[in-house]
């Protein structure tokens, strides 16, 4: 396809090159100075100028820390692979990352955003209608980090105040979205950090990788679901020279095939 093709010649560095790199630039010494009470404009520079930003939504729900499950592997994460975009592709990406809640206006200006652990996230009617007003105007979210037969069901019910009626299907090996840049035919299982101690890539009963989306009605998808996978600590620990580099290397190409279809669809 003529896009692909596109896509394929701004491809700047190989990704192993990228692994390579000592450090990371010690990007992981960013923090935000205003605490994690307040709403969007603690979490960015509102003078830094790009074409994408990584943008995380905050939403309240019972995460493991104070901060919230929102913030699992925050802000390493998004500024490994920042960098990784930067270097693979030649999409003008920011330098850091932006944290938007779902009342934010600011998510219109934002094809692209990202949720983490939401098996414990808790979406008011509110948040969902305003999440479904800037899905269906266009945007696209990608959820990432949840397993097993209970966050998933605590993951619909709050994606069912999203979309009710709109159905989850699977996402086939076909489909453009694993094909607008990198071909990804491999349904490998990307385990979180727990997988250097333990060898096993599943966590609680979530055995099978599942790759899931939801469609507008012209079929565009707007929701990836990435169920029973961790690409978020794939990110957060591309320099931990113990995180196998395979599974670092398909979660770039994951979210970088992402990142593509959200800003040409």
């Amino acid at each position: 396809m003529a896009g692909k093709a596109y896509w394929k010649a701004v491809v700047a560095v190989s990704l192993g090159a990228l692994l390579l790199v000592p450090g990371l630039e010690g990007w992981q010494r960013f923090r935000n100075p205003f605490g994690f009470e307040r709403s969007s404009e603690a979490f960015m520079d509102e003078n830094e100028k790009a074409e994408f930003f990584f943008t995380r939504l905050m939403y309240d729900g019972g995460g493991r820390r104070r901060r919230g499950g929102w913030a699992t592997d925050w802000p390493e994460a998004e500024m490994h692979f920042l960098q990784g975009v930067r270097r693979l592709t030649n999409i003008d990406a920011a330098e850091h990352g932006r944290v938007l809640r779902p009342l934010d206006d600011l998510i219109f200006d934002h094809p692209w955003i990202y949720a983490v652990e939401v098996g414990r996230w808790d979406l008011e009617q509110e948040e969902a209608d305003k999440l479904r007003e800037y899905l269906l105007r266009g945007g696209f979210l990608m959820v990432d980090d949840f397993h097993g037969t209970y966050e998933w069901e605590s993951f619909l019910l709050s994606m069912r105040r999203v979309f009710p009626d709109q159905p989850i299907t699977e996402i086939e090996t076909a489909d453009p979205l694993l094909h607008v840049l990198y071909d990804l035919d491999q349904r490998t299982q990307v385990p979180g950090i727990q997988y250097v101690e333990s060898g096993r890539t599943y966590e609680r009963d979530g055995y099978i990788p599942r790759w899931r989306g939801i469609r507008d009605d012209e079929g565009r998808l707007m929701v990836a679901i990435n169920f029973n996978m961790d690409l978020g600590d794939a990110w957060e620990h591309a320099d931990y020279p113990y995180y196998p580099e395979p599974f670092t290397a398909l979660a770039y190409r994951f979210g970088i095939n992402y990142i593509i279809y959200a800003m040409t669809h």
